[in-house]
């Protein structure tokens, strides 16, 4: 295709004059075939789908006034190591392949992130279908997903708890306070707002089955949506607050021990879920889950809860392959509070990494001295124990999907 094309074509927001050009457009590229929609019904694929017209910015490109390409971006909000951070999700990304090649989703990422930007959101997730894709535009892998399965005769014998287990409606308030509760311990998690709690369970609402455990004092102190069938217990989401609350939801699924063969389920970051069972030797499989990437790295470091043991300063020379605005170097000063200011022409670096780097590292998907020994960060080894320091040691959880 000539560039002459691309010319003729138009970048600009989505709005719901096109929902139906928008809903085909993910229908094609994620194949959802006419069974597919039958299966679900078009009234409830609709109600799926509404969101992305009420509460998201949406960018697509536009040839004749017929939506081509798009990305979508969901007002959402993340714990990072205790501070409540903006996050922009990205979902419904997507090209008609009659135009690939013409360089429209780098166009409509930049767009979208510069968007982000003004409106305050200085991270953002997203679901990979490529991670090498992504990669190159910025973004890097800061959660794994683990998913394992445990036979009935592994299941862990009772544990003598004072609570009690209780099954309630599925969008109960107290399974939003039980996670409100966790989510703001844990580095990396979705602060859930509806858009959040509705996306992450829409395709399997009504499937799934609601039981929070209650302490001693009636207080939620932890959940579980699952499933019962074909002999198998499928566990969708487990919270915990405590290891009262953990051990009480395990016991509420050997309750089932006479109904199932296997136990299955995920898990979000390194738990010791096989040290927990008295019969340890059980299958797992760990996977990358979702990507980062900070979309705002002078008002990103600016809130960042480091951890300054004295107040020797941090200057980062970062490469963004898309933004310009977050191609500088920044030096960080902890004297009379905490500081970031941009030194283009600052001689002295103590690190430097480029944007996917910086995220993973913040985020503590990785250490410091992980990073530099693949060749991720160029520092001395003063520099790296220093990073080591600063950083909290808080490994990222993210179960969420959208």
């Amino acid at each position: 295709m000539s560039q002459k094309r691309k010319d003729d074509l138009e970048l600009r927001f989505v709005t719901k004059e096109h929902s139906q050009d928008s809903l085909d457009l993910l229908n094609y590229v994620f194949q959802v075939t006419n069974q597919d929609v039958s299966q679900i019904g078009e009234s409830q694929m609709a109600r799926w789908k509404k969101p992305i017209f009420e509460q998201s910015s949406i960018l697509g490109w536009f040839s004749k006034n017929k939506l081509i390409s798009q990305m979508v971006v969901y007002p959402f909000s993340v714990n990072i190591h205790g501070r409540a951070y903006k996050m922009g999700g990205v979902t419904g990304v997507g090209t008609y392949p009659e135009y690939a090649g013409l360089g429209l989703m780098n166009d409509l990422m930049k767009q979208s992130l510069t968007v982000m930007k003004e409106r305050g959101q200085t991270i953002s997730y997203l679901f990979p279908y490529s991670i090498p894709y992504y990669r190159k535009k910025g973004w890097e892998i800061i959660s794994d997903v683990i998913t394992y399965t445990v036979r009935d005769t592994q299941i862990p014998k009772p544990y003598d708890v004072p609570g009690r287990i209780e099954r309630v409606a599925f969008d109960d308030k107290d399974i939003r306070s039980a996670y409100d509760c966790f989510s703001k311990k844990e580095n990396g998690a979705m602060i859930r707002n509806e858009l959040a709690w509705d996306e992450h369970f829409k395709w399997e609402r009504d499937d799934l089955i609601a039981c929070v455990y209650y302490d001693e004092q009636e207080e939620p102190t932890g959940y579980m949506y699952y499933k019962v069938e074909n002999e198998t217990f499928y566990v969708k989401e487990m919270i915990f607050n405590n290891e009262e609350a953990r051990r009480g939801l395990w016991n509420f699924i050997g309750a089932h021990f006479s109904m199932v063969y296997y136990v299955k389920g995920k898990i979000f970051e390194n738990e010791p879920l096989s040290f927990f069972l008295e019969d340890g030797e059980i299958e797992e499989k760990i996977s990358p889950y979702y990507m980062a990437r900070i979309v705002d790295v002078e008002e990103f470091l600016r809130a960042f809860p480091f951890n300054p043991q004295t107040t020797h300063p941090l200057t980062l020379h970062i490469y963004d392959p898309m933004l310009e605005w977050n191609q500088d170097i920044f030096t960080i000063t902890f004297e009379n509070g905490q500081k970031v200011e941009r030194n283009k022409n600052n001689t002295h670096v103590d690190a430097t990494m480029d944007i996917q780097t910086l995220v993973t590292l913040l985020l503590n998907y990785k250490r410091a001295k992980d990073l530099k020994e693949i060749g991720r960060i160029d520092a001395n080894e003063d520099t790296i124990r220093y990073l080591e320091q600063l950083i909290p040691d808080n490994q990222p959880w993210f179960s969420d999907y959208f």
